[in-house]
């Protein structure tokens, strides 16, 4: 009898049944407040009905036009529909399906564009799990460990996590870009590097926005050394931030952006966006794929931006963020087990940590276990696995954002009792 692999771990008990909005029930009947959203996937909800209707429309129409064989509608209205939305210059799209596969395009793009083949990242990353990809990940072990020799040329510069060091964001900033020029004067010279790769807040790394003047620090060394500036927008775009785009945050501009996640409501899409110059200097035949451009993930994202735009969900993100990091606050000041709090709209992370400091894991997966018994689905991230994150979709609303904090504050209580007992 063939049985799922045993390294897949479900970070909650949910067998789900179907899933509608911000809510997931179980085959129980019961309902739960999905707040992990996928990993950041359903910014629309589960099944909005706008997204549905354009799946269901282009299923019975075309499913697979292979787009390096054949040229499909519903991807050359997502080029032109994403133009309106992407950073100026950024005019040129190649698709894939996940996330990993565009990190690793926009490798090969920054190699062939520069002729350079280093890539710096910075610590606490996450890029994928492909082997490109993993060497650029530095999340955990667990994404890179027992697989090597890893793709030689990645280096790794320190992110501004002012709470890990202990210091203001200001003398972390200026610390983490001090020791990139250090690793631009030692280990990965500039005349040898590529591209740096940044997520505009650690994902798989605990959920820490990085600060505009380190966004804006990596642009003026990338403008400085003729290096590009890669985003990693896979978890923080769409809307996700507050803002469409989490470097938005900033003044700072890509050369390339990768976008995955809320692309398309749960149908695997990813892509990679640069200035069609840059594009041109991939060498022929570098791009491509089988299912890149799906039909029916291109009509999914479609209603996917029109669902955005007319439901106003950049910009309840940033509301509902903020009503969702105070209540955190106020959770957070009632129980000193957790340390920090922290993130940016709807990406929300809750930091346990021990009296001395120290990050408390044991803490953070009994407060996680807790929400779930409560009825509110969480994840967890962090290097130590000691941060819970809240990553609800973008069409949350006030009542169900209180709902969760309520939640909330029953689990972490349930965690600091069950230590305690």
């Amino acid at each position: 009898m063939a049985q799922l692999s045993p390294l897949l771990k479900q970070a909650t008990p949910v067998l789900a049944e179907r899933g509608e909005g911000v809510y997931l029930y179980g085959a129980d009947g019961r309902r739960y407040l999905d707040f992990t959203a996928g990993i950041g996937v359903t910014n629309t909800g589960h099944c909005h009905p706008r997204v549905v209707e354009a799946a269901q429309k282009q299923v019975a129409t075309l499913i697979h036009g292979q787009y390096t064989t054949v040229m499909h509608r519903p991807l050359l209205r997502l080029v032109e529909a994403l133009g309106d939305v992407l950073p100026d210059g950024l005019d040129s799209l190649f698709f894939l399906n996940s996330g990993s596969e565009a990190v690793e395009a926009s490798i090969r793009l920054a190699r062939h564009a520069t002729g350079r083949q280093n890539i710096v990242v910075f610590h606490g990353s996450f890029h994928g799990r492909t082997m490109g990809a993993a060497a650029l990940t530095t999340a955990g072990t667990k994404f890179r460990a027992g697989i090597g020799p890893l793709m030689p040329g990645a280096a790794v510069a320190p992110f501004p996590q002012a709470y890990r060091y202990g210091w203001d964001e200001d003398e972390a900033t200026r610390f983490a870009l001090r020791e990139l020029d250090y690793v631009l004067a030692t280990s990965s010279p500039a005349s040898d590097t590529a591209a740096f790769v940044v997520e505009p807040v650690l994902g798989e790394g605990g959920y820490i926005p990085a600060p505009p003047a380190f966004l804006e620090g990596l642009r003026e060394r990338a403008d400085r050394h003729g290096i590009l500036l890669v985003v990693d927008e896979v978890q923080t775009g769409f809307g996700r931030t507050g803002r469409f785009w989490g470097h938005e945050h900033s003044a700072a501009r890509p050369d390339v952006l990768i976008t995955a996640k809320g692309l398309a409501s749960g149908f695997p899409l990813s892509a990679i966006a640069a200035p069609a110059a840059l594009m041109e200097k991939a060498r022929p035949g570098s791009q491509g794929g089988t299912y890149g451009g799906n039909a029916v993930a291109c009509a999914a994202a479609l209603a996917t931006l029109e669902v955005i735009r007319d439901e106003g969900l950049v910009e309840n993100a940033a509301v509902l963020g903020a009503r969702l990091n105070e209540g955190l606050r106020k959770v957070a000041a009632d129980h000193p087990e957790i340390g920090d709090v922290r993130g940016l709209g709807l990406m929300q992370a809750s930091e346990f940590t021990g009296p001395d400091g120290e990050p408390d894991a044991a803490a953070a997966q009994r407060a996680h276990r807790a929400a779930a018994e409560q009825g509110l689905l969480l994840l967890t991230c962090g290097a130590f696995g000691n941060v819970v994150r809240m990553i609800p979709p973008l069409v949350v609303d006030a009542s169900q954002i209180d709902d969760a904090l309520a939640l909330w504050s029953d689990a972490v209580a349930a965690a600091v009792a069950a230590a305690v007992g």
